[in-house]
């Protein structure tokens, strides 16, 4: 039996499963992956960007020290990034996903999908059990308040653009920020559905940073069945009970055939 063929036959019978993402997903949409950029590649950035990303390491302008100190460009490298997700669409791979979310829970099973993503390419592919562990950055949020808001689809015309629901405060990306704690619901969220899961998916991610990663732990000490898709191989490749390597967008279409169009044994 193949890995694929092994992966299809126990998300067939699963009652439970989890699936986290990671930016390995996004990134065959298009989409940069954040820790993967540098200021050398910033050549290949629109015109009006390439400063932006030639001046600082994209992780330095991922803080809320940042965007104390200069809001304004902040500001407009996450209004830039904001539209490159919009213009982005959802890949055979987020697709898959929606799939077998509606495969398990059309059979009375459950269903979580956990992503490190912010680009919310997951919910425009139809997936509805959404815990965002990073937040969004198609949302934003008020300084002051921290009332969540949805933009227009359009470039913002100030920067940092101000906040309707407080005088003088601003509104941020509604993602998290280095230094800054992960949404206690979303944590706890995550954290109920993969303890009582029996089967966790790991896509597109390294398995290196946590608390995401410890995910996958947790999951195994609860003998749920683990299997991993990865273009390269990670940290988790050598403790899951499956290791498929390749494309989330290849992997994932043929492990929903394999899983749910077959003729069960």
């Amino acid at each position: 039996m193949t890995n694929l063929s092994l992966a299809a036959a126990r998300l067939r019978s699963a009652r439970s499963v989890v699936a986290i993402t990671g930016a390995g997903i996004s990134s065959e949409s298009g989409l940069r992956t954040f820790r993967g950029s540098t200021a050398a590649s910033a050549a290949n950035l629109p015109k009006d960007m390439q400063a932006l990303w030639a001046e600082f390491d994209p992780q330095t302008l991922a803080t809320p020290e940042a965007f104390e100190a200069e809001p304004e460009k902040v500001s407009r490298w996450y209004d830039w990034r904001r539209l490159g997700c919009l213009a982005a669409e959802p890949n055979p791979g987020h697709l898959a996903l929606a799939a077998i979310e509606r495969a398990i829970t059309s059979s009375g099973g459950t269903f979580t999908l956990l992503t490190q993503n912010v680009d919310r390419l997951h919910h425009r592919a139809g997936s509805s059990n959404v815990v965002e562990l990073h937040g969004n950055i198609i949302q934003w949020r008020c300084t002051s308040t921290h009332r969540v808001i949805d933009l227009p689809t359009e470039p913002f015309a100030i920067f940092p653009p101000p906040s309707p629901f407080a005088k003088g405060a601003f509104l941020r990306p509604h993602v998290v920020w280095f230094g800054e704690m992960l949404p206690p619901q979303a944590l706890e969220a995550a954290a109920t559905a993969v303890q009582s899961c029996d089967l966790f998916l790991s896509i597109g991610t390294s398995a290196v940073v946590y608390p995401a990663a410890g995910f996958l732990h947790i999951a195994r000490q609860n003998r749920a069945f683990t299997i991993e898709v990865n273009a390269e191989p990670t940290a988790a490749s050598r403790i899951v009970d499956v290791c498929i390597q390749g494309k989330s967008g290849e992997v994932l279409p043929a492990l929903v055939a394999a899983a749910f169009s077959a003729p069960s044994a």
